[in-house]
This record gives C-alpha cells, structure tokens and sequence, in this order.
C-alpha cells in the first residue's frame, strides 16, 4: 500500500453532490479530501441538467460562489405546458412568489471547483476509489488508485457521492440495503443546439407522436429532447428527423422553433431509483449513490444539494458538540424529502409522455389532467410548488 491520507470525511465524487459537501464543510471548519475518478477537464465539460431550484440558488449565494450564476444565469418566473396545439403558463411568480434559474450543471461545477482549490481543498482527479474498509469502525478507510500507485484514506466519516454505479454503494453488507426501481417505455432523444431558444421559458409538450421538450442553456444554445424508443439507434435520427418531429410536437400557434447547428445529441433511457436507507454505519450515501429520477421534473441535481445540506449540518453538529442526532435521522429526513420528488418526477413524465401500445384512452386521460392542471388554480399552485421545489423538512 503507498501513501496513506487522512482527513476527517472522505468524499467520494466531485459531482454536486461531493463538491457542495466539501465546501460547506469547509464552511464550518470541517476537513474533507475528495476522489474523483475523471480529470478536471472532463468533470467541467460534461453536459448534464440545467435547472436550479431556487433554494440551490440561494445556497450557493448563501456559500460564496453565486458571483457568476448570478451574472450568466437565466431566471424564469414559469414555464409552458403544450397540449392540443395550444400552450398554458404556469406563473411560478404570481402563484407561490418562486422562480427557477437555467444554469448548467457543468458550469456549476466550474464555479464549485474553482472555489474548493481556492480555499485550499483536496481534490484528488485521476483517483479511482477501488474499495472501502470497515465502516462499522471509528476509521473508516477509501482505497484508491492515483498516478499509478494504490494509495489510502483513513477517515471519520465517508461520503459515498459517485453515483450509481460507484463503489461506496457496494461497500454496503448485503441484506444492509433495499432498492427500488422502475423502467420507464421511453427514452428522450436530446440535442444541443447552436440557435438562439424560440422561447423565454420551458415547454413541454404532449403530442400525439410524443413528448418532446424545448429548453436551454445559453441565450445562444438552446438544448431540445424528443421522446423514443429506449432501444433507438441514434444512427437512425439525422439532424432533419430531429427537426422534424421538434416542428411537429411544439407546434403552437404563434410558435416558431428556431433552428440551428447541432453540436451535440444522444439518448438517454428513463427510470426511477430510490435506496433505502442511505446510510450504512460510517458511511454516508448522497446524490446518484442514493437516489435517481426521471429528468422530466429536474430534479436530480436539487436533489443531490439537498442531500448534502442535511449531511453537512450533521457532521457539523458532531464535531461541534459530538451529539449525532441529526446524523441518526440523515436518511429519515432525506428519503422523506426524495420520495415527494420521486413522485412528482413519476407524474410528470407519465402526464407528458405518450404510452406504447394502444393509447387512445391514454392519451385523453392526460390531455383532461393537464387541461385541470393547467386550469384549476389549486392545481397550477400544487405544479408550482413541486417543480421549484419543497422546502426540506427538518
């Protein structure tokens, strides 16, 4: 074994989830070292999702790194629901006083990582965590791979933040564990393009050929998805067949999709996962680790910075006072928090996305549940409020 580190919480991924947690630790003078498996370069370029709940915001303003969010950033009051040729506005802003903000999840990382190495944090790129040692016990150890040797981290505490296929999960006894899942029929076919967004705010459309779903990420790129087959063959969707069925589903009147070079396109399938619980003696599970939902609601990065809010002011209450009361309850408070998100993640991608097989019946169930919700205010508060977030009950 090579060189050994220690640290008071190892944090495995320097995703959101690993990089919030560091810097709120640092925050309240606690010591972290992060691993991550990818170089910094290929963390800052990989496109993810770009919508912030208005309490990540306010987090990350609240953490000294909202500067340029604040600066480049693209603040929405609503977005549009498109059903039957026509779109409907939710008012975040009238309804319940929120908004949510479009800021890539790459450029979050940007800002996050400059942050943590100019406060002097730990980051490890290029290191591979190959496996975890006793985390029943007072130091549990990170096994990694780094510049060619096999190298250690004894620790307080681990954080597992390397997703779904990481190694903290595994590190779990077997039986330690429950896990729920779901797949869903549908994929979404997403393309980045160089051209200016047809709209101010979100669409998403219900079509009878399928969902699709007109966002962005600059005022210059606009990022669009359609729904297909999980099995599809990207080969077979050239760019004029994208375009095509885009025209076809966001068709509305007084609508023109504004077209451009594609830059980027590939296809994601769908599902949901929840673990349970997210804690496993010493070692703590956030983020992807723990929990996975259908980007329909957008709520996987939120997610994961809900996550490490709870962490963070539980191992801030140990080391200040040694009581682990919050601690004991991190799963209780966050699954209760995952599973709300959960289900709206569910509602909105089976209300959105057209069923396979024979969806007639369907079909005219979701058309008369987004005209209720579209039309009922009670229904568009209850929208609102999910989609820009719940508060996090303590």
């Amino acid at each position: 074994m090579g060189e050994t580190f220690r640290t008071q919480v190892g944090i495995i991924g320097a995703g959101p989830a690993g990089l919030f947690l560091s810097h709120l630790l640092y925050l309240n003078g606690i010591e972290s070292i992060i691993l991550e498996t990818h170089s910094r370069e290929y963390i800052e370029s990989r496109v993810r999702a770009g919508v912030l709940e208005q309490g990540t915001v306010e987090l990350m303003i609240e953490m000294g790194v909202g500067e340029r969010l604040q600066r480049e950033s693209l603040l929405h009051d609503g977005v549009e629901l498109c059903f039957n040729g026509k779109r409907h506005r939710i008012n975040f802003k009238e309804l319940i006083g929120r908004s949510i903000t479009v800021y890539a999840q790459h450029e979050v990382i940007i800002d996050m990582v400059a942050a943590r190495l100019a406060t002097g944090g730990q980051i490890l790129f290029e290191a591979e965590a190959v496996g975890l040692k006793d985390i029943d016990g007072p130091n549990p150890t990170i096994r990694f791979k780094h510049q060619g040797q096999e190298k250690q981290i004894t620790c307080d505490f681990i954080a597992g933040c390397d997703g779904y296929h990481g190694v903290a999960r595994a590190a779990a006894p077997e039986g330690a564990l429950k896990m729920f899942t779901r797949i869903y029929p549908y994929a979404w076919l997403g393309i980045l393009a160089q051209a200016p967004p047809a709209n101010r705010e979100l669409i998403y459309a219900n079509h009878e050929s399928g969902f699709a779903l007109l966002s962005m990420r600059t005022p210059e790129i606009s990022r669009l998805y359609i729904q297909v087959d999980p099995e599809e063959d990207i080969a077979n969707w050239p760019d004029d067949r994208i375009w095509e069925q885009l025209h076809l589903r966001l068709t509305s009147e007084g609508f023109m999709l504004t077209e451009g070079p594609v830059i980027q396109k590939g296809i994601t399938p769908m599902r949901s996962f929840m673990l349970e619980p997210m804690q496993c003696g010493r070692l703590f599970l956030a983020g992807d680790a723990a929990h996975i939902v259908p980007p329909t609601g957008a709520k996987g990065l939120n997610l994961a910075v809900a996550d490490v809010r709870v962490l963070s002011l539980g191992l801030t209450e140990y080391y200040k006072s040694g009581k682990r009361d919050l601690l004991n309850r991190y799963s209780q408070i966050c699954l209760r928090h995952a599973w709300k998100a959960q289900r709206f993640s569910w509602w909105l991608t089976q209300l959105m996305h057209l069923p396979p097989g024979d969806a007639d019946f369907d079909h005219r169930r979701q058309i008369a549940e987004l005209d209720y919700t579209t039309h009922s205010r009670a229904a568009s508060m209850a929208f609102a409020e999910n989609y820009t977030g719940l508060p996090l009950l303590m």
